[in-house]
């Protein structure tokens, strides 16, 4: 076992910056050799760093990512990585923004930690892929219609529905 640490980043597009991801990997102390990064959707773990460095992830090893939703955001294919990352490759993962998923500290017999390490990990994961599936177009359409409930135009200027009640 040589526990290495390594780092992922992943942005969704090219035109998206990682700059707070990588000085989150060099205040950790992870050497830039070591960090693998995708600019690419969170849909699927289907990216070419991160099977890179699943190829390297051994035993003893540590996974360090600044935020759980950088990682993925598919709450399935999420928790399934989760399980191949800590249980079959017996690596540890360190979630940055989240000192709560940190498992170098191993849980021994803890069976409540680590009932509350996974509850946490599949609410981010659900979030993160709610957020993945909103719909920017839908979203306005309904700020819209909310907005005609809640304003009329009266004369020359908008006027709040709820004062009128």
């Amino acid at each position: 076992m040589n526990n290495n640490i390594y780092g992922y980043i992943r942005v969704s597009t090219i035109s998206q910056r990682d700059d707070r991801q990588w000085l989150a990997m060099e205040e950790f102390g992870i050497p830039k050799e070591c960090v693998f990064v995708d600019k690419q959707s969170g849909k699927d773990f289907d990216r070419p760093a991160y099977m890179e460095m699943m190829e390297r992830l051994n035993p003893g090893d540590t996974l360090v990512v600044k935020s759980l939703d950088r990682l993925g955001r598919n709450y399935d294919e999420m928790t399934r990585q989760m399980d191949i990352i800590t249980k079959e490759k017996e690596a540890a993962i360190v979630v940055i923004d989240l000192p709560l998923l940190d498992t170098r500290n191993k849980y021994g017999d803890d069976l409540t930690a680590k009932l509350i390490s996974n509850l946490v990990i599949q609410v981010f994961s659900y979030v993160a892929e709610t957020e993945r599936n909103m719909n920017p177009s839908a979203l306005w359409r309904d700020w819209r219609q909310h907005e005609q409930e809640v304003f009329s135009w009266e004369g020359s200027r908008w006027r709040s529905r709820l004062a009128m009640r």
